[in-house]
């Protein structure tokens, strides 16, 4: 077996060598079942930098997730990526890093695909490059460079039903209506199913409680900055859970109009044969 083939993320079922089966296989739960929450982004972080004597077959098992898994669970590992980068540099390895700027625009490739099926991703990869850029982990000009290249991708946007005209929102400010995969449409195979519609929405929505509750942790020596980055932050309110509310039975009401449309469509050509 080559070295290459030795470091690639083992699929589920795959028997591990001894040595590795006792590391890899948790890493692979962990990256599998990240969420919205920064403990679990840290519990997954804290397990690669324990076992960082494998950090290449890690790192390779970041990346293969991000390539096998639907695009909530990409969207996770992506916001995953700056928590991990920042334990590497206070825990004192590089490599992590290292690995991760070279590997950047695969990581990219796969939480935000050139087909369309992860438009709706577009603007997490944005949010995570401009922390890490930052953060001093990625040069401004390759941050550049991708940006160029996402916003293209964000052109399909409306064509997948995604995102509102502007491209650059959240699944949290989609109407549920939206995100119905239509038949025909590039990318539809990859479309999110209601379950993960609504997971996408609700982790959209801790972390977007998470973000206005950390502007209230600014020192107060940059009580101005704070100031201006609440005055544009709106309050998530009765209105806003109404709003959700409203958009989930809009779903679930074309989808069973979707669901009898098609068994009308099936009885009918069962009647001409």
């Amino acid at each position: 077996m080559s070295g290459d083939e030795d470091r690639q993320c083992p699929p589920v079922g795959f028997r591990l060598p001894p040595d590795k089966s006792h590391a890899l296989r948790p890493s692979l739960d962990r990256l599998q079942h990240l969420n919205a929450s920064v403990t679990s982004a840290q519990k997954a972080a804290q397990y690669a930098l324990r076992f960082r004597d494998m950090d290449e077959d890690l790192h390779s098992c970041i990346l293969e997730q991000l390539e096998r898994n639907n695009m909530n669970t990409r969207a996770n590992i992506m916001y995953f990526i700056e928590h991990f980068l920042d334990m590497a540099q206070r825990d004192g390895h590089p490599d992590y890093i290292r690995m991760m700027q070279r590997d950047i625009i695969r990581v990219v490739d796969a939480v935000a695909p050139d087909d369309g099926s992860g438009a709706a991703n577009v603007k997490v990869v944005r949010k995570v490059l401009q922390g890490l850029q930052g953060k001093g982990y990625l040069e401004s000009q390759a941050v550049s460079q991708i940006e160029d290249v996402i916003k293209e991708r964000e052109t399909n946007v409306e064509d997948l039903g995604l995102a509102s005209p502007n491209g650059d929102v959240e699944m949290a400010d989609v109407p549920l209506s939206q995100t119905i995969p239509k038949s025909g449409r590039r990318g539809a195979s990859h479309q999110l199913d209601k379950r993960q519609i609504e997971q996408r929405i609700e982790e959209d929505r801790e972390r977007h409680k998470r973000e206005r509750e950390s502007i209230w942790a600014i020192p107060k020596a940059e009580n101005a900055e704070m100031n201006r980055l609440w005055d544009e932050t709106s309050d998530f309110g009765e209105d806003d859970d109404r709003l959700l509310t409203e958009e989930l039975e809009d779903f679930q009401k074309e989808m069973e109009i979707q669901s009898s449309c098609h068994h009308h469509h099936g009885a009918a050509n069962g009647n001409r044969h």
